[in-house]
This record gives structure tokens, sequence and C-alpha cells, in this order.
């Protein structure tokens, strides 16, 4: 039994592994730039004032290159959309500080996986 197609290609996604970020604080960020377009979506996140906003910035772009260089896929940069954008969590990073009487507690330093797609716009 053969393997479905995919609609989709490895050359218009762009992945962000273990990003030092919490998901949910990364996720208030790509909740703003998803199904915009791709300009639009870049102005936002420019003037967006939260530690995420370069990091899926950064992915956007790096997902523009993605589909340049693809030898694939000759679709225009200028009619790209930001078909899907979600923030898996990554693996939690386990910390430990001192407390009174001898005592620790656990603090979690918390990963995301973000995950950007492009299509052109329908």
């Amino acid at each position: 039994m053969s393997k479905p197609s995919r609609k989709t290609h490895r050359a218009n996604r762009a992945f962000g592994k273990n990003i030092r970020i919490s998901p949910r604080k990364a996720r208030i960020v790509v909740d703003l730039v998803r199904e915009k377009p791709v300009e639009e979506a870049l102005e936002i996140l420019r003037f967006t004032p939260k530690k995420a906003a370069p990091i899926v910035s950064g992915l956007i772009e790096s997902a523009i290159h993605n589909v340049m260089e693809s030898e694939e896929l000759d679709w225009d940069t200028d009619d790209l959309v930001v078909a899907e954008a979600y923030v898996n969590e990554g693996p939690t990073m386990r910390r430990f500080k001192p407390r009174a009487q001898g005592r620790a507690t656990r603090i979690n330093k918390r990963t995301s996986q973000i995950t950007v797609v492009l299509q052109p716009q329908a």
C-alpha cells in the first residue's frame, strides 16, 4: 500500500525546535499572524513588543527563503499567506531553587517548537 500524497511540500515550511520560550507566551504572538499575508504578518510582528515576535518573524522569513530556493515550487513570494502557524510544547528543563529549612523547589523552564507553513493566496 502506497503512502498518501501530501498536499504541502517540505519547502514551504519552517521549524523552530527547542526555542527557550514558554509555549503559552509564543501562542499569543502566533495567533496574531495566522492566515495573514506574509508582508502584513511581518509588519505586525515588527511592532509587537513580545519576546516571541522576532523568533516568529525569523521563521516566516526562513519559510519565504525555503520557497524561493525550492526547485519544485514556483510560487510568487508576493502572494504568500501564513496558512498554518502553531506552537507545540518542547522538552522542559528542570532546575531546583533552594528554599527554607533545607527544602528545594522545582522550577520548570519550558521550551517551544514553532512551525510556520506558507501557501499561495487562494
